[in-house]
């Protein structure tokens, strides 16, 4: 039987080519059984193609361009992983602008592996508390925020897992932190 947890939520996922594939289908698989709805904003206007953990994966369909995109029209953010992925999108002023309005509006935000590197250009990490994949340590550090080396960890309104291994805790605490979201329970940590 389907669970409706998080039935009516947007959710957008911030992606453009090589992003890590797991990273992004199993959280959408776990945030679509939740009765989610999921939408893939990209750069990029037509498709995005992931990576699969050596090599290129699976090519997906962009729900809505980022240039079309308000963050206003979604209820949360997600952003995978992956080297390429998230190293593109931290260069691109849009897609920080509109990470950091989710950070802003105290609205969840669900980051894995190398996703962090995009918040970390939004400048509003100073103070929280995160995990990322390893070698982002230091640029976590030098954002102002504690980089600790958990399978997910929770801070305020912002969950975060280093790696593929981690994903099913990331998916159970993204599910509970977009819940509380939902009911209005989540709170907003200090800037």
């Amino acid at each position: 039987m389907p669970d409706d947890t998080l039935k009516g939520m947007k959710v957008a996922i911030l992606v453009t080519d090589g992003f890590e594939q797991v990273e992004m289908t199993e959280p959408r698989k776990a945030l679509d059984a939740a009765g989610a709805d999921t939408r893939l904003v990209s750069p990029k206007t037509d498709q995005v193609k992931a990576w699969q953990l050596t090599d290129w994966g699976d090519t997906f369909p962009v729900d809505l361009p980022l240039a079309e995109a308000s963050p206003d029209a979604f209820d949360a953010i997600l952003l995978p992983g992956g080297v390429i992925n998230s190293d593109t999108l931290r260069m691109n002023e849009d897609a920080v602008v509109f990470a950091q309005a989710y950070i802003d509006a105290g609205k969840p935000v669900a980051s894995i592996c190398h996703g962090p590197w995009t918040l970390i250009e939004t400048g509003r990490l100073r103070g929280r508390r995160l995990a990322s994949w390893p070698s982002l340590q230091t640029d976590v550090e030098n954002a102002g925020a504690q980089w600790v080396d958990e399978p997910v960890v929770v801070d305020g309104n912002l969950v975060t897992s280093r790696k593929p291994d981690d994903i099913p805790a990331f998916n159970r605490e993204m599910i509970a932190l977009f819940g509380r979201a939902r009911s209005g329970h989540a709170q907003r940590s200090a800037d």
